[in-house]
């Protein structure tokens, strides 16, 4: 199982602060399963305006987590950097407990299914063993070179 430190995560996805939502993977196994890290602070961006005096980390945000590990997951598997997987659907989303900084959010992602460019996916995200937010995401490997 390879982990993946922050370098190399920014060699494979383009985000960037304040959208790059992967701070380390620690487990990876080039085919089917990926495991990444995101450590929660007060000093994200979004936590300023949801919510004033209650922070909680949005659920689009959780979703887009999962797709980043997704995304290095096919990187791995397929072997090319220089594309980038795009969302295509979104099924069976659920949010189950609120993160809030402090937390450290665990990012398990599976593939269910894939077909040359076309990948589905299950994810979740743990915060101190539980389940915090699910879903399986679709997207597409673009053939577009995002990279500057």
């Amino acid at each position: 199982m390879a982990t993946i430190e922050i370098k190399e995560i920014m060699q494979i996805l383009p985000h960037r602060y304040p959208m790059l939502l992967i701070d380390r993977v620690i487990e990876c196994d080039d085919k089917q399963r990926i495991v990444a890290i995101k450590n929660i602070t007060i000093n994200e961006p979004f936590f300023e305006g949801h919510f004033p005096g209650t922070p909680i980390m949005p659920g689009v945000l959780q979703l887009e987590a999962m797709a980043q590990a997704g995304g290095i997951l096919l990187s791995r598997i397929t072997g090319e950097r220089s594309y980038i997987p795009l969302f295509m659907a979104i099924d069976n989303a659920r949010f189950r407990k609120a993160i809030v900084p402090g937390d450290q959010m665990r990012i398990e992602v599976e593939v269910l299914t894939r077909r040359s460019k076309i990948l589905k996916i299950t994810g979740k995200v743990l915060t101190d063993g539980q389940l915090a937010s699910e879903a399986e995401l679709l997207f597409m490997l673009t053939s577009d070179k995002m990279r500057s």
